[in-house]
């Protein structure tokens, strides 16, 4: 997650607050907010609230679902609990699912992409896929792992010796498997007030780890799991120090080229490509409000700012999941689990891999990654052989905070829609 939101204040330690938030540098913002219709004393609140970790992005909306005609069948109970979700008082606006085997998709869509239009949510709407970035991130390192650029071993001292000497043990293992004990910079007081004070500045990505150098590691390395934003955004260093390319170079070359990703970028302002599935936040009883444009992603940069598409982030996924690029070696290590939940939670047991978490539901395993953004909750998965993929679209945040009760019936429809995938048909029956 990589929300702004925060996490549970009851939940275990391997959650965290803030989990997709942006960072700042000395530059000029982007833009100024626009006054949204006379309601600026709201949206402060709001952006007051996402720096607090407080955000409640969950909203009510008009409800237009269906499959897409012609992606193949359609399971009319899915359906009907996408539906639900859309109903649900205080539910996202739009949503959307995409199941993908054997090159033929099935879509199921309720809601609208943008509050007062009848235009439905497409495979083909940008969108902001918070945390999920992170098995961006995990691609990256261990196909250069693979290659010989990086070892899993390699530790924060060797390729990045500027950050503190504390640190200088953590290994690119223990990043990927959030069990370095690396602070969250998302939570650093100085970061939540430059956030407060202007939620589209421009940060200097690569200096995000700077607002918690004063900080000690919150464990012993390898000792504990505790998802933390830091973690990639170190991930994404090690992976610059280790080749000489910026990251967002190393993207398109290692995975957006190889997997046909043609919509898909890490933007560093606030601005969406068009089409965009608009994300709302909401606080009842007043109407959902328009988020999507009101933080800029250059804070979260390779801890969650990647913009994406349905149709991208599930040929993301399958790649991913099926361990494109990797050796035998390599692929065993991402596979390697210990104990942890994604944030927020995803269908049935979690446990953390190499930036991939195994999702165990009634009906069998996936693997891939969720995420939360202001506005937006996402969740990806695939099958370990990458030839099936599900991705679930929410244009709301949705997790344990904002609402745990929409969250729980959310991880109950995303693993009746992993038995779809997995072609155990009839959804709440284990096969």
């Amino acid at each position: 997650m990589l929300g702004l939101a925060g996490a549970d204040p009851t939940a275990p330690h391997d959650a965290h607050r803030l989990q997709e938030t942006p960072v700042p540098v000395r530059s000029r913002p982007d833009a100024p907010l626009p006054r949204p219709r006379g309601r600026s004393r709201r949206r402060r609140a709001v952006v007051a609230a996402l720096a607090a970790a407080s955000l409640a992005g969950l909203m009510s909306g008009p409800a237009h679902a269906g499959g897409d005609g012609g992606d193949g069948p359609v399971d009319p109970e899915l359906r009907r609990g996408l539906q639900a979700i859309v109903d649900t008082p205080g539910g996202p606006p739009g949503a959307i699912a995409v199941l993908t085997t054997g090159g033929r998709s099935e879509v199921y869509r309720a809601g609208t992409s943008q509050l007062g239009t009848a235009r439905p949510p497409g495979t083909t709407d940008h969108m902001r896929i918070a945390s999920t970035a992170k098995a961006f991130s995990g691609s990256v390192a261990l196909q250069l792992a693979e290659r010989g650029a990086l070892r899993l071993d390699d530790t924060l001292g060797r390729q990045l010796p500027r950050l503190p000497a504390a640190w200088h043990r953590v290994t690119l293992r223990q990043l990927l498997n959030h069990t370095s004990g690396l602070p969250d910079y998302t939570e650093a007081p100085t970061f939540i007030a430059e956030l407060t004070a202007d939620p589209r500045r421009r940060f200097d990505s690569r200096r995000l780890l700077d607002y918690v150098a004063g900080d000690p590691l919150r464990f012993e390395p390898g000792s504990a799991y505790r998802y933390s934003n830091s973690d990639n955004i170190a991930v994404a260093l090690m992976a610059e120090a280790a080749t000489g390319q910026r990251y967002e170079k190393l993207l398109a070359e290692l995975v957006y080229r190889p997997l046909g990703l043609r919509d898909t970028s890490l933007p560093q302002g606030y601005r969406l490509p068009e089409p965009y599935l608009h994300g709302y936040a909401v606080e009842p009883p007043d109407a959902p409000e328009d988020v999507s444009t009101v933080l800029g992603a250059s804070g979260v940069w390779a801890s969650g700012g990647i913009v994406s598409t349905p149709r991208d982030l599930g040929a993301f996924i399958r790649g991913y999941a099926g361990g494109l690029g990797l050796g035998p070696e390599v692929r065993r290590q991402q596979l390697s689990f210990v104990e942890g939940s994604s944030e927020p939670a995803g269908p049935g047991r979690n446990r953390a891999g190499l930036a991939v978490f195994s999702y165990t539901t009634r009906c069998g395993t996936v693997y891939g990654h969720t995420g939360n953004f202001p506005g937006y909750t996402q969740f990806a998965a695939g099958t370990k052989d990458g030839k099936r993929s599900l991705t679930v679209s929410l244009t709301s945040q949705v997790n344990s905070s904002t609402n745990p009760r929409l969250l729980a019936t959310l991880r109950e429809l995303q693993e009746d829609f992993v038995c779809r995938l997995l072609d155990r048909r009839k959804p709440g029956t284990a096969r």
